[in-house]
């Protein structure tokens, strides 16, 4: 009520009596200052600005106004103007920006009025048309006439003239003029000279202050170019790195670096070109797209072009301003969601005709096959009874708990015929489905062998390899490799077609080592040394160290069935077609990979690591003398050959799936790698696996990717990139690790061109920087994005499954889907339980069961996906009951690779085609995208025999988020984000498509509901999960993502997710199968009313806040956007200023949410 008193009292009375006036008024800037934003939007609200301009213009009207009261309404004006969003507009139409100028240009020496007109002066130059406006009538000028060098007077005024300019210099315009008139090096030696004198530092904000304005004048080209003229570069690497001392000085650290990467010249990425290194030519070119202006490009167009500065200087004089633009709606609005009812609602589209879909016929024969030609176990149906008390407890796999030895054999499977299944004596009673909704719900802590049946596999203990050994491990070649080479002890040399191969025996026992076979290398004669000669090498101390404790954990590992066989790897490899006819084997691919038995934290990222790296990079730039600047592999050059120093670092990709394009040596230990676009593209550089060798121990060598595209990376938020050490391999420790120190992911100084960046100018490349300490001399270890799982390690693994497989319970068939561009086939497995007998009501129950469709690694570079999909295929080949439940339950149709080719040349996204399959879903071309053709085919197949899958899932890896989790497709929850309330009300939707991931969040330790998101975007239209719902009409069709780096919740919080959690994703999402059988069986009825009251807490939610789309999802982690690249680490606190300066709240970009601090949303 007191408010709206003065409030009146000053519209009535302000132009009748000016001392009630002036008293209102300063009241009023009392209540505002000590108020805060609250009380000046309620000002704004009650059109307190309108009228406070209006008071403004009487006042400027007297022959001499009157000091105080100008003093007054400027005061109060800057501190609401922030808060009216009209401001601006207002401010301009009443004419008061040129009655504030003209106070200042007539009192600067009156700093008591000088200041508050200032200070809305920086008001006023929030909005672009003012800023331009205020230039032209000389406000920059004038700005340039109050700040100085060092002072110990005005300061405050010095502080507020400064937050002016640089908001001015915002505008291109003002900035311009500013060049022109040579304000950089002006502002350039007056921050060199309060750096120099406040020794104190008592006057950073006035600092900080020169150095924004030094910011705002380098957005654009010409500001940049006089930046590097005036030796800017110089003078803030100068003077930041002495700041560094004092963490209270972070902020000008900070700003000064930003100013100097964006002035750091834009180099061009030292290659011919941005496509690809491998050229392979496509049947069909496509009409349109990517692929079709890469190849209507002319040979001599320079596609790695610098224009990063092109579009800097454009429409200089567009910063007109349109009436709503400051009306904009502060809610969050995605135009990507798709607010078309008719468009979400579901339509089976048939696509292709009848005729054409029995071309996939020969896929089913599980709906067709009688079983009669079989000597089945019974000829008579057996009546339905409850066995659950004679069989043991449900199993769940867990990631957690180390495999326990000795626990037992397992059964040896048999070969299946082709399309044929022997069966021979029943084992294990099959539990029903009745029995299985009485177990106990609390099964999630049983052993992983108890699952897939038991069997010790254990690794014979190496030590002491001779150096000159590893040395000869550079890689395995696929020729000549004899079949009775041991795996994990003995290698092939790369191929010398100039030496004959050569045998090396040993004759002598060895009591220290496990057979290790005849055969040692091929192409030269290799003597064994004191590998089996001479007994065991005593290692480092920090090596033996490790070998003991390693020895006391044991590398016993039961995994069910041993899926690595080498010999059978290199005979796959020899069979599978790459681009660049590789002929080696990586040594990680060969010998094989295991968990190792510790987990692995999240890396804590170092204070400061982000721009101690940067400041480095820049130093290449004052200080190039000390560059190196030496190709040391080249692959766009055949006849490059390798340097033969000793202390360079020898580099190698050609293997499948392997991507290192170039490597420059740039300082004594540091290397900028350059990794290769995928084939017939010229982007998606991320997935990178390559081999070193040539190391020296206790020298810490780092690493830079610097065609990165992604603009932000788990790498910094603590994920670490992976190595493989064939020295350690060898000493019974063969698994990839996180490695690496002062990891982090940040803009760089290289530039795009714009046929790389789909047309637009002065994209950046990002820079992955790691710093690595090999603990072996001459080792040959490798380095990868992620655990890397080749096309050849699936055809070993499917192939190890078949031979081992029980058939008198399992069901198992591998088909060719279809082959690849390049001729690889692409493997289609389908696996469900034998029928019981092949009595009629048996062969009808086999016949009738539900498919589950799942599909994998549609991205190359998402190799977690494969081992999620590696753990579904064990878990559903083993013997454990809940395995054969759900193998009752379904039918299992899985491709567990749409994406070979991409696989094995080392794409990161695309396929041969140059295109993301993930984005032809909706019209694949049988020529370009076979693969997504023909399962999509599959799927069509099915709808039009009526036999709909009940879930389909495909399996994919995320780059910027943690934990595992799902997107789905609803129509009410893409309307409700449309904030369209009432359209969301009218639709009508069974929640059943959340039952899934809910359970999937109640078992699996990874899982994370609330990333889950359910909403359906324009740019999703053509991938898989939106048109196997839209299209084919399945309700339950995911995409489930699994991280790269790690987990922020849950049993694995803090923790680098590995291959044995990644395999346990893919047993639980079978765990979970299971479970939604159960709550969705028509039996359901006589279930325990317990687990329909689970049921139901499973569909029952409520609408909270959520980041609406699978867009705002991509990262749970603040990005290192340019303006607050180092917020994780800064001290940049909100500018503190006297109360008669703090004319507008400040807030910072460094207060973002995380995931856990988000609420999410759960509609009904």
């Amino acid at each position: 009520m007191l408010r709206q008193k003065f409030f009146i009292w000053l519209k009535v009375k302000s132009t009748k009596d000016l001392q009630t006036t002036l008293n209102i008024l300063s009241i009023l800037v009392e209540l505002v200052s000590a108020g805060g934003g609250r009380r000046a939007s309620f000002l704004v609200a009650k059109g307190g600005s309108q009228i406070l301009l209006q008071l403004l213009m009487n006042a400027s009207k007297e022959s001499s106004p009157n000091e105080e009261l100008m003093v007054q309404i400027h005061s109060i004006l800057a501190k609401i103007g922030p808060k009216d969003k009209k401001f601006g507009v207002k401010a301009r139409i009443n004419g008061a920006l040129n009655i504030t100028l003209n106070l200042v240009k007539q009192n600067l020496q009156n700093h008591h009025l000088v200041l508050p007109c200032l200070q809305l002066l920086r008001v006023y130059s929030a909005n672009s048309v003012n800023s331009v406006s205020l230039g032209k009538n000389g406000v920059v000028e004038l700005m340039f006439k109050i700040i100085g060098p060092f002072s110990k007077k005005n300061l405050s005024l010095m502080k507020v003239a400064l937050d002016t300019l640089a908001a001015l210099l915002k505008s291109k315009t003002n900035a311009r003029r500013a060049v022109d008139r040579g304000c950089v090096q002006v502002l350039l030696t007056i921050y060199v000279d309060w750096h120099r004198h406040d020794n104190r530092h008592r006057n950073m904000l006035i600092r900080k202050g020169i150095l924004q304005s030094l910011k705002s004048i380098t957005n654009i080209k010409l500001g940049r170019k006089a930046f590097i003229d005036a030796n800017g570069m110089k003078i803030l690497y100068t003077t930041s790195q002495e700041c560094l001392a004092v963490r209270t000085l972070d902020p000008l650290v900070n700003i000064s670096s930003l100013i100097m990467r964006k002035c750091f010249p834009k180099n061009r990425l030292p290659l011919p070109t941005i496509k690809s290194s491998f050229n392979f030519q496509l049947p069909v070119i496509p009409m349109s797209g990517p692929v079709a202006q890469l190849y209507s490009l002319p040979p001599e167009v320079d596609d790695v072009v610098d224009e990063s500065d092109d579009n800097d200087d454009i429409d200089l004089e567009a910063e007109n301003e349109t009436e709503n633009e400051d009306d904009i709606d502060q809610n969050f609005k995605n135009d990507d969601i798709e607010t078309d009812i008719n468009k979400l609602k579901p339509q089976q589209e048939p696509g292709r005709t009848i005729e054409d879909l029995k071309m996939y016929e020969h896929l089913f024969p599980e709906l067709v096959d009688d079983f009669q030609d079989y000597d089945l176990i019974s000829k008579e149906p057996k009546p339905l009874v409850f066995e659950g008390k004679g069989r043991g407890p449900i199993v769940v796999p867990t990631a957690g708990e180390e495999a326990a030895g000795n626990s037992g054999n397992f059964r040896k499977g048999v070969v299946m015929k082709e399309n044929v299944s022997p069966l021979g004596d029943e084992g294990d009673k099959k539990p029903s489905l009745m029995d299985l909704a009485k177990e106990d719900i609390k099964d999630n802590d049983r052993t992983l062998q108890q699952q897939l049946g038991d069997q010790n596999r254990t690794i014979s203990s190496v030590h002491g390899l001779n150096n000159d050994i590893v040395k000869a491990l550079d890689r395995i070649t696929l020729q000549n490799i004899p079949s009775q080479t041991a795996p994990g002890f003995t290698a092939g040399m790369k191929k010398d077609y100039s030496l004959p191969l050569t045998v090396v025996t040993c004759s002598k026992a060895c009591p220290h080592v496990a057979a290790c076979g005849n055969v040692l290398f091929e192409g030269r004669t290799v003597q064994l040394g004191k590998l089996c000669c001479t007994g065991v090498e005593i290692e480092d101390d920090e090596d033996t160290e490790f070998a003991s404790s390693m020895e006391q954990v044991s590398v016993e590992v039961a995994d069910g069935p041993t899926l690595h066989d080498s010999d059978l790897y290199i005979e796959i490899v020899k069979n599978t077609k790459s681009v660049p006819e590789y002929s080696e084997v990586a040594y990680p691919d060969y010998f094989g990979h295991i968990p190792p038995p510790f987990k692995e934290p999240i890396l804590e990222r170092p204070y400061g690591v982000q721009r101690t790296k940067i400041a480095q990079d820049i130093e290449r730039l004052i200080h190039q003398s000390d560059i190196i600047d030496r190709v040391v592999y080249d692959l766009d050059n055949p006849n490059f050959i390798v340097p033969e120093e000793v202390d360079i670092l020898k580099f190698n990709s050609k293997f499948e799936s392997g991507n290192l394009r170039k490597v420059i040596q740039m300082r004594k230990n540091e290397y900028d790698l350059i990794l290769n676009s995928d084939i017939n593209s010229n982007h998606y550089h991320q997935w990178f696996y390559f081999e070193v060798s040539g190391m020296r121990p206790g020298v810490a060598y780092r690493f830079n990717i610097i065609n990165c595209e992604k603009s932000n990376s788990q790498f910094n938020y603590g994920m670490q990139p992976l190595m493989y050490s064939v020295q350690e391999a060898l000493n019974a420790r063969p698994w990839w690790t996180r490695v690496g120190t002062d990891i982090c992911y940040y803009k760089n100084h290289f530039s795009r061109s714009s046929i790389a960046a789909g047309g637009q100018k002065g994209k950046s490349y990002y820079t992955i920087t790691f710093t690595i300490n090999f603990p072996h001399k001459d080792d040959v270890c490798y380095f990868a994005y992620h655990y890397p799982y080749t096309y050849s390690t699936l055809q070993m693994h499917l192939q190890k499954l078949e031979s081992a497989h029980n058939p008198q319970q399992i069901y198992f068939r591998r088909d060719v889907l279809c082959e690849t561009l390049s001729g690889n086939s692409c493997p289609l497995v389908t696996i469900t339980a034998m029928p019981e007998s092949n009595y009629y009501e048996h062969i009808c129950q086999f016949r009738n069961r539900p498919y589950v469709f799942l599909s994998a690694r549609v991205h190359p570079g998402e190799t977690n996906a494969s081992w999620v999909m590696k753990g579904t295929l064990e878990y559903l080949m083993s013997n454990s009951p809940t395995a054969q439940s759900l193998r009752e339950c379904y039918i299992f149709k899985i491709v567990p690779m749409l994406n070979p080719d991409g696989v094995i040349n080392g794409n990161h996204r695309c396929s041969l085609s140059g295109e993301d399959l993930n984005r032809q879903w909706q019209s694949p071309n049988p020529d370009l995208h076979p693969t997504i053709y023909h399962a999509k085919g599959l799927l069509q197949y099915l709808a039009a025999v009526k036999r709909l899958p009940l879930v389909y899932c495909d399996y994919h890896g995320h780059s910027r988020k943690k934990n595992v989790f799902m997107y789905g497709c609803s129509i009410k929850e893409t309307v409700w984000h449309t904030n369209n309330n009432a359209s969301s009300c009218d639709v009508v939707e069974d929640v059943g498509y959340r039952t899934l991931p809910k359970i999937l969040s109640h078992i699996a330790p990874a899982f994370c509901m609330s990333s889950c998101s359910f909403v359906v975007e324009k740019s999703k239209e053509s991938t898989a999960r939106v048109v196997v719902w839209r299209e084919i009409g399945v309700q339950r069709s995911y995409t489930m993502e699994s991280t790269l780096c790690g987990c922020d919740q849950g049993k694995y919080k803090g923790l680098q997710i590995g291959t044995r959690e990644l395999e346990e994703m893919g047993a639980k999402f079978c765990l979970g199968l299971l479970r939604l059988k159960r709550l969705t069986s028509p039996l359901e009825y006589s279930l325990p009313s317990s687990l329909l009251d689970f049921e139901n807490d499973l569909i029952e939610s409520s609408c909270k806040v959520t980041s609406p789309t699978t867009y705002v999802l991509d990262e749970d982690e603040p990005r290192f956007l340019e303006e607050v690249d180092y917020s994780a680490e800064s001290n940049d606190e909100l500018d503190i200023e006297l109360a008669e300066n703090a004319d507008y709240e400040t807030s910072t970009q460094e207060e973002v949410l995380s995931d856990s601090d988000s609420s999410r949303t759960f509609l009904p």
